[in-house]
């Protein structure tokens, strides 16, 4: 199973009477989220599965990509470790999964998944962690496939 988690593109800060999750991209974000969704284009399967957080910031990331989506709740800026494994059925999935979600989750995801262990790794703004579930000579083996930063595009 492939696991790609994308953290949403820069945001706006939170404007008064603004909730986090109404947070918005910023221009700079804008362009982060259509460099790396052209980059994921090049490289997802068709029967990617797109699982994205509520929130506009990663809503907006998710759009750039210009596949259909689906919006989940226990994605949200909030969720744990245990939640998105759960949305997206580690490592049991028979297809790709694209997490478009937040920090620190995705970089506690990636630390328990490559690690085995419950530490805070960091993860830029509008970058893309791909990790590969194997097996291989009896071994089971999570791979660092590719580290991409909107920003090296």
């Amino acid at each position: 199973m492939d696991l790609i988690l994308w953290r949403h593109a820069e945001a706006h800060l939170v404007r008064e009477g603004q909730s986090d999750a109404e947070r918005a991209l910023t221009p700079k974000g804008e362009r982060q989220a259509q460099r790396m969704a052209e980059w994921l284009n090049q490289r997802l399967a068709a029967s990617t599965r797109v699982l994205v957080s509520p929130a506009v910031r990663a809503q907006q990331t998710a759009t750039a990509l210009k596949r259909n989506f689906r919006t989940v709740e226990s994605l949200a800026h909030d969720a744990g470790v245990d939640e998105l494994l759960a949305a997206v059925r580690w490592p049991e999935s028979n297809e790709p999964v694209l997490v478009v979600g937040h920090q620190p989750t995705l970089g506690f995801t990636a630390a328990r998944l490559l690690a085995d262990v419950d530490k805070y790794w960091a993860m830029k703004k509008g970058a893309v962690w791909w990790l590969r579930h194997r097996e291989r000579d009896g071994e089971v083996q999570v791979v660092l496939q590719a580290v991409q930063g909107p920003d090296l595009l």
